[in-house]
């Protein structure tokens, strides 16, 4: 407590916490901010409120739904981009202007891909760089899903503030990263897979071989998706104080 107290004193000057005073008369008015937001993580609003002249605390929450249909390495996956988060910030206004330092998490990241496979019989797919074919009389069906951290650190600078001091109507824009970790992969069949030729089919879901090459394929999308445990961040938004 005793350092959270320092950090305190070192960021906000002493006088940022004297109660709220008129507004009209250029100090610090109590309001509510509220905004509306298109991100990088999907559509949604915020909510804040003032804790000094230079910090505001503030919530929110982000969801998108989008579907496409893709092909890869001969398996057609119906998929669905889902984005469902809840932020937490702590808005710095270093200079007392619009410019901030905005430290946060998402509470709940609950991002995800999910997705349908099928291969349809007698077509010929890849795991693991490994050739199949779908077996005529009990083709590959499955599914798919990536998931992150449901819980993840964030960082946004930007320019705008939800809870102007002097005015009612804001714009914003931010940018940064949220730190949701490495990507995991889970990839699910069931059918019969048989040699390229179409003989010697086995059940996918428990030839020993053929779930080798599952989990290799699954480490291999891990490793092309990787770069997503530093997701950016674009955000624009309107705001309105109460």
């Amino acid at each position: 407590m005793l350092l959270v107290g320092l950090l305190l004193g070192i960021l906000v000057p002493a006088s940022s916490f004297a109660a709220p005073r008129n507004e009209h008369n250029g100090d610090l008015g109590f309001g509510v901010g509220f905004g509306a937001k298109f991100s990088t993580l999907g559509a949604g609003f915020d909510v804040a409120v003032p804790i000094s002249s230079r910090a505001n605390v503030r919530g929110g929450f982000n969801g998108l739904d989008y579907s496409r249909s893709f092909l890869d390495n001969g398996v057609t996956y119906k998929g669905n981009l889902s984005f469902r988060s809840v932020n937490a910030l702590l808005d710095f206004f270093p200079f007392g202007g619009g410019f901030h330092i905005s430290p946060g998490a998402l509470l709940y990241n609950g991002n995800q891909v999910t997705a349908d496979a099928t291969v349809p019989a007698g077509q010929t797919f890849t795991l693991n760089n490994v050739d199949y074919r779908s077996s005529a009389t009990n083709p590959i069906v499955g599914t798919g899903k990536l998931s992150l951290n449901k819980a993840a650190p964030m960082v946004l600078i930007g320019w705008g503030n939800l809870v102007p001091r002097s005015k009612h109507f804001s714009t914003s824009f931010e940018v940064g990263a949220v730190f949701q970790g490495t990507p995991q992969t889970a990839l699910n069949f069931s059918g019969s897979a048989c040699d390229p030729s179409g003989i010697n089919c086995r059940n996918i879901a428990t030839d020993p071989t053929i779930q080798s090459n599952i989990q290799a394929q699954q480490k291999k999308i891990n490793d092309d998706v990787k770069f997503l445990q530093y997701y950016p961040v674009v955000s624009f938004g309107l705001g309105y104080r109460f």
